[in-house]
């Protein structure tokens, strides 16, 4: 497929937001383009379609993104904190797991959502939502 100029003349249908927009309007699950409907179906679905704008969501993928951004995101955040309580009194390992578990675990479904929102947010505002062109593909070569 050659490249075409033209394919430039026509606007998206769904201009990209600003980025901070977008991931802002992410972590609140409310969608990237018009900030009014919804990101979310259920607690990680995301809906096929803004039921305000219209915006196909549901064509933005964020597969493993938000689930890496959320652990090294509750990491930072809780891991300076066992340190800092294994220096000082030195509790006994069961103490850690009954105290620590708990609270990375919760943290991590707590903050997911809202991570999954923002991803969603950043690939709006990088144009992920456009419909991918169509490719021509090449008639197979005779055997020689």
């Amino acid at each position: 497929m050659r490249w075409d100029a033209s394919r430039l003349a026509t606007p998206p249908a769904y201009p990209p937001p600003p980025f901070s927009t977008a991931v802002g309007r992410g972590l609140g699950n409310h969608c990237p383009f018009c900030g009014k409907g919804r990101v979310f179906a259920g607690y990680l679905k995301v809906v096929p379609a803004c039921a305000n704008c219209g915006a196909p969501l549901g064509r933005l993928r964020a597969d493993d993104a938000p689930p890496y951004f959320t652990i090294f995101l509750v990491g930072h955040l809780l891991v300076p904190g066992v340190f800092w309580v294994e220096r000082n009194w030195q509790p006994p390992m069961w103490v850690h797991m009954a105290v620590w578990l708990p609270l990375f675990t919760l943290l991590c479904v707590a903050l997911l959502r809202p991570v999954k929102g923002a991803v969603v947010g950043w690939m709006s505002a990088l144009g992920f939502v456009e419909a991918e062109p169509e490719t021509v593909t090449a008639a197979p070569r005779p055997d020689v």
